[in-house]
């Protein structure tokens, strides 16, 4: 279920200290049900996930990866000169001393996502190209009813002109056809029986907000 902004805005996290020039795209609800200490189990699901381009089953959701990344290509969007360290400075830069001695958290198997930390209900990762420059915000959050789930957010900031244009383009795709792609699959895999950590399938990676 998508959220409002607010959902994020309102909590005291810490990518609040790191982010602030930094735009809330999108805000999802998880239907992934817990207890107080599950959050290391839904950070490993997605760190773990072998993409949505297979697990989520979804032709709509495989074209358009598949027309991301040609585009990508032919556009040179995602070449090393125009990511973190090249374009843009990494947020890690911008850690505060206690952070910079926290787990970076583990990085995605397949997706160019930079873990920036790891805490007990919070874990950021963060990825550009010539688009934008973004973050990916997974929490653990109370579910009112006793309970905890997971609570995903992703903050951009646009590139001028290109990376807004851009952004406004492929919302309603993101909104009509990858996150739920994304939800409905997470949420099978946490329902699913835990298996060893080597031979369990994950959930499908989370989309780059790009």
């Amino acid at each position: 279920m998508r959220l409002p902004d607010t959902a994020h805005t309102s909590r005291p996290w810490r990518i609040h200290e790191l982010a602030s020039d930094f735009r809330v795209e999108d805000v999802w609800a998880l239907p992934t049900p817990g207890g107080p200490d599950d959050f290391a189990r839904l950070v490993d699901l997605l760190a773990s996930g072998d993409g949505l381009a297979r697990g989520s089953g979804s032709g709509a959701v495989r074209a358009l990866w598949a027309i991301r990344r040609t585009a990508g290509q032919l556009l040179r969007w995602d070449g090393p000169q125009a990511g973190l360290g090249a374009r843009v400075p990494t947020l890690r830069d911008r850690l505060p001393a206690d952070l910079r001695g926290a787990p970076p958290g583990p990085g995605f198997r397949n997706l160019p996502f930079s873990p920036l930390y790891l805490l007990h209900d919070e874990w950021a990762s963060e990825i550009a190209n010539r688009t934008m420059h973004g973050v990916l915000h997974l929490g653990w959050v109370p579910d009112g009813s006793g309970g905890y789930r997971g609570q995903l957010a992703v903050l951009v900031r646009p590139n001028g002109l290109l990376g807004t244009g851009y952004m406004a383009v492929i919302r309603p795709f993101r909104h009509l056809i990858v996150y739920p792609a994304l939800i409905r699959q997470t949420g099978r895999a946490w329902r699913a029986p835990q298996a060893d950590p080597g031979t369990r399938a994950g959930a499908p990676a989370p989309p780059v907000p790009s």
